[in-house]
């Protein structure tokens, strides 16, 4: 198993940066395919983001598209969601997941393939 950690959140204003930073341990990062999630209060927990277990192939969903950038440094066990232009809606707990899978250059958008969770970070963003 790895266990995740993220840091890195906070309160900015609306057109702000943040970055966001998840921690791995236990198991080789590299195994795993990562997932940057959010959920806003009343809301579904959605994808925010992916990268492969290589960091060669992302996803990102298109309400962040072009605003958010997805990375990963195996050799640190750490990855990183940046996030820039913030808006509002962009106000959410923020969860590193990972997914263990056997592809190297494949992206994991399924919720239900991300089994390790990190605890969350909350992004506040204000007009």
């Amino acid at each position: 198993q790895v266990q995740l950690v993220e840091s890195g959140g906070g309160s900015v204003q609306a057109g702000g940066s943040l970055r966001l930073s998840c921690a791995a341990s236990g198991r080789t990062f590299s195994s795993y395919a990562m997932g940057w999630f959010r959920q806003a209060p009343g809301k579904e927990r959605e994808l925010v983001a992916a990268i492969s277990r290589s960091g060669t192939s992302t996803y990102y969903a298109d309400s962040v598209k072009d605003r958010f950038t997805i990375s990963r440094d195996n050799a640190k066990n750490t990855g990183y969601l940046q996030l820039s232009s913030l808006k509002p809606e962009d106000t959410a707990i923020y969860y590193c997941a990972g997914s263990r899978i056997i592809g190297i250059i494949a992206v994991v958008t399924a919720r239900n393939q991300y089994a390790y969770w990190g605890q969350g970070t909350q992004v506040t963003v204000s007009s």
